[in-house]
């Protein structure tokens, strides 16, 4: 059993279609309404079909009052994490402290070259990924002038600030081993999705995470898993993931048109897992 005892979150993954964008805005209203926490967006910024997810994000900070929100996962090569750093706080501040920060080391290397980025091997996305995280962190703290070495994200006396309303959780969007156990040693959570992490392969992927934890002096169960999952799991499905994976978020995945599924997933899904896992708890 992995079951680290984390309230459940329960939430929407949406794609920020431009051409949809009025059938998105009353589904994000829906969830915002219907007692979901979390918002997370896709985050294509070379896909020309699609609203840029931050500007999305911002928007809808002002049309929501519960709703956690987060790029799902923000690509770093075309995102400079010193400006998503005050991006995320700016955000963070006006919105009253719902934002949290999916990050994803960059895939769809052909479409990031012709948005300007630069193409990076494996070891390459995993540096800048890891020195992203400690840019990010430096310019939410306070103090003077912040100097970091890097490779690809150095700091050379920029300016902590504004400090954010609350410290925003960074999640990271990876599945290489790698990876894996950079996320127990940095992050403070894991977002995957079940089109890249079926659940038989959830508990390798799991033991990394707390392997790299460990290594770090950090206790496993600080890292929170989140999942997108398929429309067709079932409740039962999903309970078991939450109590022998740790998964402890889980996503819809669903279109701007999505209100049905929506709506079956608040009144049918959500209830049933929270107390099919509260039960569980309990018997313990």
């Amino acid at each position: 059993m992995a079951d680290y005892g984390h309230e459940l979150r329960f939430g929407i993954f949406v794609p920020p279609e431009a051409a949809r964008g009025r059938s998105l805005l009353r589904l994000v209203r829906q969830a915002d309404e219907s007692g979901l926490e979390v918002l997370a967006v896709q985050d294509h910024p070379y896909q020309p079909a699609f609203l840029d997810t931050w500007t999305l994000l911002s928007f809808l900070a002002g049309v929501t009052r519960n709703l956690t929100l987060m790029p799902a996962v923000a690509n770093l090569p075309l995102r400079p994490p010193a400006v998503l750093a005050r991006s995320a706080a700016s955000l963070d501040l006006l919105s009253g402290g719902r934002v949290e920060l999916g990050l994803g080391a960059g895939a769809f290397w052909d479409a990031i070259e012709a948005m300007g980025g630069t193409r990076r091997t494996p070891g390459q996305a995993l540096t800048a990924l890891r020195e992203a995280v400690g840019v990010l962190r430096a310019l939410w703290g306070e103090g003077e002038r912040t100097h970091l070495p890097g490779d690809f994200y150095p700091l050379r006396g920029a300016k902590p600030g504004p400090p954010p309303a609350h410290p925003i959780p960074i999640w990271l969007g990876v599945y290489g081993p790698r990876a894996l156990r950079m996320t127990g040693e940095l992050a403070d959570g894991w977002l995957g999705s079940v089109s890249y992490a079926p659940p038989e392969n959830l508990s390798a992927l799991m033991s990394a995470i707390d392997a790299g934890a460990r290594e770090s002096g950090r206790i496993p169960a600080l890292i929170r898993r989140a999942y997108v999952i398929d429309p067709t799991m079932t409740p039962p499905q999903l309970t078991d993931l939450a109590l022998s994976q740790g998964i402890s978020e889980f996503l819809l995945p669903v279109d701007p048109d999505g209100e049905g599924p929506v709506h079956h997933f608040v009144s049918e899904t959500v209830p049933a897992v929270r107390s099919a896992v509260a039960a569980a708890r309990a018997g313990h």
